[in-house]
Parts: C-alpha cells; sequence; structure tokens
C-alpha cells in the first residue's frame, strides 16, 4: 500500500498512528476520531479498500486513478472531491513542473491521493498539528491546509515566471537569435499555470457561497476566503505575464523586421554605389572605344584605301578620335554617367 503518512485525531490531537487500513477503521469508529490518510500514485486495488469503508462515488475514484484531471470541485452527497494542480519552479531548468493532488473529504475522514511530488503535503500536516484548534475543525480544516500550501507555492512560481521574462526583455534588445523560442516556451507555461490557477477562484467562491452544505465553520471559511484573495491575485499577475510576453513577441518580429529592412537598406545603397561605378567605367570605355576603332581602321594597311596617301589623313583621324571621344564626354557628362 503506497501510504505515505496515515494518522487518527481527537480534538485536534494526533493520538494514534494505525499500522493497517483496517486499523484506522476501526480506531476511526472507537476514538470518534478524523482519518487522514495520505496516498502517493495508488492503483485500483489499493484505493478499493477506502473506497468500500468510506463510500466514496465510483467517478471520484476514476478520476483520481486516471489523473491528468483539471481543477475542479465535486460534491457528492456528504463527500468532497477536490482535484487541485500544485505548481513548483525548478531553478536549474528555468520551468514550471506542474503536480497533481485529489482530496477526498468526508464526515470524520480526508483522503490525499498525490500524483507528484508537490505539494509537501508532510509540511501541511506537520503545520496543522502545530494549531490543534484549527486542526480539531475536521476535515474541512484539512482541506484549507492544503489548499493554502498550494496556493503558497504558486508564489515562488510566480517570481521565477517574472525573472524570466525580465531576462527575456534583455535578449530581445540584444538580438539573441534564441529568443522567440524562448518567448513561445514561456508563453506555453504561463498558459499552463493560468489553467492550473484559474479554475481555483470558482472553487474557492463556492467553498464561501455553500459553506453550510460543506460544513464549513466561520474560521475555516475566513481562511477559505484569503486564499481566494491570494489565487485573484496570482491570476491578474499571470494574465499580465501573458500580456508581456505576446507584446515581446510583436517587438521582436518588428525588431525583425526593422533589421531585415536595414540591411535591405544597406543593400540597396551597395547596389546603387556600384550602379554608378558601371556607369562611369561604361562610360569611360565608350570614350576610349571611339578612338581605338578609328585607329583600328587606320591601322589596316590596306593599298587602296583613299585616306593613307592623303596629306590631310593624319590629322583628319586625330580630329575624328578627340570628336567622338569629346562628343561622348559631354553626352555622358550631361546624364549624369561621369
Amino acid at each position: 500500500m503506497t501510504v505515505v503518512d496515515n494518522a487518527i485525531y481527537v480534538g485536534g490531537h494526533r493520538t494514534s498512528d494505525p499500522s493497517s487500513l483496517d486499523q484506522t477503521f476501526e480506531e476511526m469508529s472507537a476514538r470518534h476520531g478524523m482519518a487522514w490518510i495520505g496516498l502517493y500514485r495508488p492503483d485500483e486495488s489499493e484505493l478499493r479498500e477506502i473506497v468500500e469503508e468510506f463510500s466514496l462515488h465510483s467517478l471520484a475514484v476514476e478520476d483520481a486513478l486516471s489523473g491528468h484531471q483539471r481543477p475542479k470541485l465535486d460534491h457528492y452527497g456528504d463527500s468532497v472531491f477536490i482535484v487541485l494542480r500544485p505548481a513548483r519552479y525548478l531553478d536549474s531548468e528555468e520551468e514550471v513542473e506542474f503536480g497533481e493532488v485529489h482530496v477526498f473529504v468526508g464526515p470524520g475522514f480526508i483522503v490525499t491521493v498525490r500524483h507528484a511530488e508537490s505539494p509537501d503535503l508532510a509540511k501541511v500536516r506537520s503545520r496543522l498539528e502545530g494549531d490543534p484548534e484549527l486542526l480539531a475543525r475536521g476535515p474541512m480544516a484539512v482541506l484549507y491546509g492544503i489548499v493554502d500550501e498550494v496556493v503558497d507555492e504558486y508564489g515562488p512560481v510566480v517570481a521565477g515566471l517574472e525573472n524570466d521574462i525580465d531576462e527575456i526583455e534583455d535578449q530581445l534588445f540584444a538580438n539573441d537569435p534564441a529568443v522567440a523560442r524562448r518567448i513561445f516556451s514561456l508563453t506555453r507555461e504561463v498558459i499552463d499555470f493560468q489553467r492550473a490557477v484559474g479554475p481555483l477562484i470558482p472553487i474557492l467562491e463556492r467553498l464561501q457561497l455553500e459553506a453550510e452544505s460543506f460544513g464549513i465553520d466561520v474560521e475555516v471559511g475566513r481562511g477559505f476566503r484569503d486564499a481566494h484573495d491570494h489565487v485573484i491575485r496570482i491570476v491578474e499577475r499571470s494574465a499580465s505575464f501573458r500580456t508581456i510576453l505576446e507584446n515581446s513577441l510583436l517587438l521582436h518580429a518588428t525588431l525583425v523586421t526593422q533589421r531585415q529592412n536595414d540591411a535591405m537598406a544597406e543593400m540597396t545603397e551597395f547596389s546603387l554605389t556600384q550602379n554608378e561605378q558601371v556607369k562611369k567605367v561604361s562610360g569611360w570605355a565608350a570614350i576610349l572605344f571611339a578612338p581605338t576603332l578609328v585607329g583600328t581602321v587606320y591601322g589596316m594597311n590596306f593599298d587602296y584605301m583613299p585616306e593613307l596617301h592623303w596629306s590631310l589623313g593624319y590629322p583628319m583621324a586625330l580630329g575624328l578620335m578627340a570628336a567622338t571621344s569629346l562628343t561622348l564626354y559631354t553626352i555622358f557628362k550631361r546624364k549624369g554617367w561621369l
């Protein structure tokens, strides 16, 4: 049996540590006390004995066995089934790890079923045992203690997410190429965190509104109200985180576009400069081509060329070269090529 802890409480004091569930059921009836049984990842056979003794609803038991449930509160006659999604921030991985705990509450008993390391229910038990007056108020006081611990553990998660968001802002303006992936990953964590925390608001509201039907006294009701206020603040902060991340992703896209535009502007400027150089080279090549052409024609040395034996042939060839070059230079200069 994956029983983490098993105790009988009378008047808010731990009076017995039964060695078996059968002994727990016997002493609970004999002492008229409250049984608090803590289980860790039990299978169906391990839950059957508890189910039969406390007449737990089959649907609630099915949910507790399958896990992966959303936070919720179900009321079955004189028993209550509640699912909580605790979370803790892992500093080494800079990630949020989500757990799951199911709680069965009924007259004279409370059964907790954990599917992860969080929350630390041993800490809850120790704190409540140090406050017999609160523990004496019954199973709903224990439920309050568990809810309060889950909500308290959200605090470091919020701080960790906030620190990650601050780092993302630094990465954005440092042109870190990995920032987009981190923004997306962190957004998913924030969404999962909202899904874990958000449903607690209607759950705690229902516990306060229907306190009498749930057997919640005034003092425990005040505790649930305080937890409700904390959850509202956490939900509001997580909503602001999501907005910041969405804006960060938009800013990242804007910065990337701006950098691309700057690169395109530089390329365009370089291309224009290069075009100017090509124009100059082409212009001078055309100017030099004209005298080269004339010189080539007159350098063929055929016997029967009219101008070869003409006394003005040489000056005419030079003049033609100069005139052609000057004409081309003037044209290119006016067009801005030179």
